[in-house]
């Protein structure tokens, strides 16, 4: 008899298990399910007010992205645009309610310029990386995998993947003809300041440098002795379901020779050109697998605790992560007290929002920048 009872207790259990696991959806290749925002719990007056001011907020810029880029960083000294480019659409973007698509605008599948986004995605090639012991620990010295003297000298030697990856490394140097110091310079001094200036130490100052970032990129394509777009197409973005009109460019001279073969070594942002090219509801599927911490349908794509690691404060800013946002810390949005929050954001308002807390992904594109606390605030303002 007791016998009886703990199998009952057992198969009770399993079809709880089983039948949560059922409501999970995650949507198959080139379809996405919609549902109306009362059956998950949302009002749709709210939402429609929410994608109402996505739609009259779009970013100021022009649509002609080289025009942009060069306002955007006419501060830079040599800056050039050095990678492809393409002019963008108008604003678009999603939000995805337990994995449904409960509201949309603008056109969804459009591919463009992504800029810094793509940072979050060149994080997850190193979490792959991480993951599969190619990297043993963030705390390794990058130079004792890449030898080739990009990490030589007293400085660049004390380098982690830590410091890389949270924008702290204050690598010092030139790749692919852009200097460090003439990435985003200081507002003050001049050439010579910049030029002289002696780098702080590793760890200490979270700088926003594409130049440090793409050394980074540069670093794992030597870890993975394969292009980092096939990386990410293999073990991501077609297990998600995501559409093959994505790319991700590098400089147009950014050719690497690896085991006797040339490989492009590619970027993590766009302001010189290149980056990742793709669609908001491409966007969308990286930011559920995310929201699923690493799972998708039950495969789990990337770990658990990548997926943790990302999502924690740096020692140099409490705002940001392994490539990914915070809201905390000086950048923390107003009217939004989650601090679970995290997103990766891109020049022109490009936006991947991941809300834990309420079981959502929010995509933005070409939002004015400055609006994505309000239009997240106002999102959240419909549950």
């Amino acid at each position: 008899m007791k016998s009886s009872k703990i199998k009952l207790t057992l198969l009770v259990i399993a079809c709880i298990v089983q039948t949560t696991f059922a409501q999970d959806y995650f949507p198959k290749r080139g379809e996405w399910e919609t549902k109306a925002a009362r059956s998950v719990g949302l009002i749709q007056s709210k939402l429609d007010e929410a994608v109402k001011f996505a739609e009259e907020n779009e970013y100021s810029g022009s649509k002609d992205l080289r025009i942009a880029i060069a306002q955007g960083f006419r501060a830079e000294p040599f800056h050039q645009i050095l990678g492809p480019t393409k002019k963008r659409g108008g604003p678009a973007g999603m939000i995805i309610k337990n994995g449904y698509v409960v509201a949309q605008w603008g056109d969804v599948d459009r591919v463009d310029m992504t800029f810094s986004v793509t940072k979050s995605y060149l994080s997850t090639v190193a979490g792959l990386a991480v993951d599969r012991g190619l990297i043993g620990d963030v705390k390794d010295k990058v130079g004792d995998y890449v030898w080739d003297g990009t990490f030589g000298g007293r400085h660049n030697s004390k380098i982690d993947w830590h410091t890389l990856l949270n924008q702290s490394s204050a690598w010092s140097g030139e790749l692919f003809g852009i200097k460090d110091w003439a990435d985003r310079p200081p507002r003050q001094g001049d050439i010579d300041d910049w030029k002289f200036k002696a780098p702080v130490e590793p760890g200490t100052v979270m700088e926003y440098n594409d130049v440090r970032v793409n050394v980074l990129a540069y670093s794992l394509l030597h870890v993975w002795r394969k292009p980092m777009p096939q990386v990410l197409k293999e073990h991501i973005m077609d297990p998600i379901g995501a559409s093959t009109t994505w790319r991700w460019f590098g400089y147009n001279d950014a050719w690497v020779t690896i085991d006797g073969q040339q490989m492009k070594s590619v970027t993590g942002g766009g302001h010189s050109g290149a980056g990742i090219f793709i669609s908001a509801a491409d966007h969308a599927r990286f930011g559920l697998l995310f929201l699923n911490e690493g799972n998708w349908n039950g495969k789990q794509l990337i770990s658990r605790d990548w997926v943790n690691a990302v999502q924690v404060s740096s020692e140099a800013n409490a705002s940001y992560g392994y490539m990914w946002w915070l809201n905390r810390g000086p950048r923390k949005w107003r009217g939004v007290d989650d601090e679970s929050i995290y997103y990766a954001a891109g020049f022109g308002g490009n936006f991947i929002v991941v809300d834990k807390t309420n079981d959502m992904v929010i995509v933005t594109r070409w939002l004015e920048p400055n609006k994505i606390g309000e239009f997240v605030r106002l999102v959240q303002e419909a549950l």
